[in-house]
């Protein structure tokens, strides 16, 4: 590794460390010079001047007659001799020494020429300090402008350091930053391009080698998901039946061929959109979504109508839900049905007449008018009308079903009166709970209403809840008709004391042909129910049951008033 980053957060420390010493070695250089031009001037001069002082005092003595500071000043001056520093001092320094060599041997006459010359090289220095003064004050102008340019470089590099070597670091971090955000969105495509060969230069390194692992994994996976998912269209689109998947977000994840050619619609206008927003420029998508049972509901196709059926399932798996929805096409069982009906209606109808017929007869025979018969003769007659009226209810149950089927139920509504409905159909199957000896009681409630209704409807429907109830009821016990007006509506039911129905079998009494494990009749169709169902709801009401297993059921219906 050429450089770390901790080498490189050291350099970029002592290079900072180094501007510092620079610029305070700069200054102290500046102040060194300063000083030592400052105590020349001090001493040189000074010296001189005081050198010049002592010997006028010397001279004044001299001239007093004084004779021995001639020696002082000889030593003043040779003092003076050794600290000439100005130009013109020598000259004027040689002048004093021939003047002072002639004062030892001559008169007073010198004094004046040698003050004269003291007077000069006083002059001389003070000169020289006034000039040596605006030197220093020059230099130290010099060292300050030096000095602030120094500074001034230093603090441009310094500055241009702190702005850009934070970068160094934090560059590669920012772009690791990025890269990372972009490997979250799997875009591993991205890589990082370092050049540098420290530890970012490395980490780049190991980061680009995991996004390419990456990008591996992913086209890997991708071309398996292709692959599955080509698969799994295949088997979508081989199902006979319309499929539409929506997920949890309400994302249309597929729609077959034949969903498509239903919805009129092309793929790309399905599959990957919004279900809300398919919802809003298709009708039939519309009706899709909103929850209507398992109602058949009719679709024009190629100028034919066809009827289907919705099953939505679904589909749980590791916490996310999703939904399919599955058209049934029943076109072809509907037509069935149709011809079903149209045939029992058919050959009900043209039995009924027969059997009516045959019904006369037997009660001719059983006329002793016509002739005397034996008991075992009477019997057989009773048998024969036994399985007469059962097969004339039978059939009647027929022709009401095929109404039901067709969807052409007749009502013939008029004001009936309740309680003369419940005692018409006591009396209807008086004579079997006599022979069962069991006991009907009737609950009214107090002034209960007339109302409009089918009473024949009404009464047939009364008449199948009171037979069940004497068929399963054990003998000798007691049946309960109530009616009661409340709300609007007036309602009818049977209580009985039979075996009762277990829970799991009540949503199903009403429905078609069933019957309750156990209890297969072989007397009984099975429809009888199914028929009540239908004829309550034509007239705007409904049926129910309650039972306890064991203990009992409750047949009931509730029709409105008006």
């Amino acid at each position: 590794m050429t450089s770390s980053v901790k080498n490189k957060i050291r350099a970029g420390t002592i290079f900072l460390f180094l501007l510092v010493l620079l610029s305070g070695g700069f200054s102290i250089y500046y102040l060194v010079k300063l000083q030592s031009q400052s105590k020349n001037i001090l001493k040189a001069n000074y010296e001189s001047l005081q050198f010049a002082l002592q010997m006028q005092v010397a001279l004044d003595s001299i001239e007093k007659g004084k004779i021995n500071y001639l020696d002082t000043f000889d030593l003043l001056l040779k003092k003076q001799e050794a600290n000439i520093t100005e130009l013109g001092e020598p000259e004027a320094t040689l002048r004093l020494r021939r003047e002072f060599e002639r004062l030892r041997y001559s008169n007073d006459s010198i004094v004046k020429t040698i003050r004269f010359g003291l007077q000069e090289i006083l002059r001389l220095n003070m000169v020289a300090i006034d000039r040596k003064s605006d030197e220093a004050a020059a230099a130290i102008q010099k060292a300050m402008t030096y000095q602030i340019t120094i500074v001034s470089i230093i603090f441009l590099v310094s500055f241009t350091f702190v702005i850009n070597f934070p970068g160094i670091i934090t560059d590669p971090i920012r772009r690791f930053t990025e890269a990372i955000k972009e490997i979250a969105q799997k875009n591993y495509k991205h890589r990082i391009h370092i050049e540098s060969k420290d530890e970012f230069g490395e980490l780049a390194n190991a980061f680009n080698e995991m996004a390419e692992r990456l990008e591996y994994f992913e086209s890997s996976n991708l071309n398996k998901l292709i692959f599955e998912k080509t698969r799994a269209e295949a088997v979508i689109n081989s199902l006979r039946d319309a499929s539409i998947g929506i997920d949890k977000n309400n994302i249309i994840l597929f729609a077959n061929n034949q969903a498509l050619q239903l919805l009129g619609l092309e793929a790309k206008d399905v599959v990957g959109k919004d279900a809300a927003n398919v919802r809003m420029r298709n009708d039939l998508f519309r009706y899709l979504l909103e929850d209507k049972g398992n109602t058949p509901f009719k679709i024009v196709v190629d100028n034919r109508e066809n009827y289907y059926t919705k099953e939505t399932v679904d589909v749980v798996q590791e916490g996310s839900s999703s939904k399919v929805i599955i058209l049934k096409n029943i076109t072809t069982f509907k037509e069935l049905d149709a011809a079903k009906t149209n045939f029992i209606a058919t050959v009900s109808h043209e039995l009924k007449t027969p059997l009516a017929s045959s019904d006369f007869s037997l009660k001719l025979l059983e006329d002793e008018r016509v002739g005397a018969i034996s008991k075992e003769q009477k019997e057989l007659i009773q048998n024969l009308k036994a399985d007469n009226q059962r097969m004339l209810r039978i059939l009647s149950e027929l022709l009401n079903m095929s109404q039901v089927e067709a969807g052409k139920i007749k009502l013939h509504v008029q004001m009936i009166q309740p309680d003369a409905i419940v005692k018409g159909s006591i009396q209807a199957i008086a004579t079997s709970a006599k022979e069962k000896k069991v006991e009907i009681f009737k609950e009214l409630g107090d002034d209960l209403p007339a109302c409009y209704a089918d009473g024949d409807k009404i009464t047939w429907v009364l008449n199948n809840f009171l037979t069940n109830a004497i068929k399963y009821s054990p003998a000798e016990s007691r049946i309960i008709v109530a009616v009661m007006a409340a709300d609007g509506m007036i309602t009818f039911s049977v209580k009985d004391n039979g075996p009762g129905i277990e829970e799991k079998y009540l949503k199903r009494i009403f429905e078609r042909y069933f019957q309750v494990p156990g209890r297969s009749d072989a007397k009984s169709s099975g429809i009888g129910l199914a028929i009540c169902k239908e004829f309550v709801e034509a007239m705007g009401g409904k049926v129910w049951v309650k039972s306890v297993f064991g203990e009992g059921s409750t047949f009931g219906f509730q029709i409105p008033i008006v």
